[in-house]
């Protein structure tokens, strides 16, 4: 059974929502649509991933 705190605050949540009158959001939780990686550690890994493809290359091109 939850506890009477808990019923509280989800009744309070839901009289807000009553008393909003049509301008409630479709959800409660905020939606930020960001990417988990910033922009520049993702280009840095890019730059990494890159990199050691080409030295590879150049490499294997070396010893043959």
């Amino acid at each position: 059974m939850p506890s009477k705190q808990r019923m509280r605050v989800a009744s309070e949540k839901a009289s807000k929502n009553v008393t909003a009158r049509g301008n409630v959001p479709k959800t409660l939780k905020p939606g930020d649509e960001k990417y988990p990686v910033g922009p520049w550690l993702l280009g840095l890994f890019v730059f990494v991933v890159c990199g050691s493809a080409v030295f590879q290359i150049i490499q294997s091109i070396r010893l043959s």
